[in-house]
């Protein structure tokens, strides 16, 4: 098995979730679907609701935002037309939602959406979240190393969660220290690092981060924080520059600790 040392400086563990710690294929397979197959459902069932509202708002907004591009899809205000406009509206979110999803956009107003309808899925129990076998063993061995724990994904901090709380391992939030989603700022950004650092309370060479994504391996190395790439069945493949340069792993139990060495 090869073994990676942890540098001695490093306290704090940065974990990306999506081919990280849980499966690529459990997001695109499961996690996304659900929503194009039940987003029509879910706002026709929640639509009088305040968090609803507040969500078509959001999406609204977005659209507004996105009217240059090209294929954009406008979701119009209530003309006060009854049933039709009602269902004129409904199916306006829906494609945009879709379309959204079809140019895998990470805008937060279509993520809040898609975190209150997983929330809804999984506390029905219809979903439990999938973790590679290595992930939750290795997060304990760590915290009992005194390591903290933090999560740094696309997925809204609510959706992370959702995915840490209803999981096939059961309840494991409480292995996590806290969490991070593009509020503070894109992966592949370099400041977003140092804005977590800060966050945090530590410097950006205590954090070691686990990322799949070598852009985002890059932006964190930039702002001086340790990296590594976690190469996982079904993630994208590396080219021969990143696999010399970049130092990788494939289960989580090839990181060894400080004070374990």
């Amino acid at each position: 098995m090869v073994v990676l040392s942890v540098p001695a400086e490093v306290t704090v563990i940065l974990l990306d979730i999506e081919g990280t710690t849980t499966p690529i294929a459990f997001v695109k397979d499961i996690l996304f679907p659900y929503i194009k197959e039940n987003v029509k459902e879910y706002l026709q069932t929640h639509w009088e609701e305040e968090e609803c509202q507040q969500d078509i708002n959001l999406l609204r907004k977005q659209a507004e935002e996105d009217s240059h591009l090209d294929g954009a899809v406008p979701i119009p205000a209530a003309s006060g037309n009854g049933a039709d406009d009602l269902q004129r509206m409904i199916q306006a979110v829906v494609d945009n939602v879709c379309w959204q999803m079809s140019l895998d956009r990470k805008t937060t107003a279509l993520k809040q959406l898609q975190g209150h309808m997983w929330r809804a899925a999984f506390k029905a129990g219809s979903m439990k979240a999938e973790f590679f076998e290595d992930v939750v063993p290795a997060v304990r061995k760590w915290r009992e190393a005194g390591m903290k724990v933090y999560i740094y994904s696309s997925g809204s901090v609510e959706a992370q969660k959702l995915l840490f709380g209803h999981s096939t391992e059961g309840d494991i939030l409480e292995l996590v220290d806290g969490h991070f989603d593009t509020k503070i700022g894109h992966k592949v950004e370099s400041e977003s690092y140092r804005k977590i650092a800060s966050s945090i309370g530590c410097s950006t060479n205590n954090i070691l981060f686990l990322t799949d994504v070598t852009r985002e391996a890059s932006a964190a190395e930039e702002a001086d924080v340790h990296v590594a790439v976690v190469v996982r069945p079904g993630n994208a493949g590396l080219t021969d520059d990143e696999k010399t340069y970049f130092s990788l792993i494939t289960s989580f139990s090839e990181l060894c600790l400080p004070s374990s060495t």
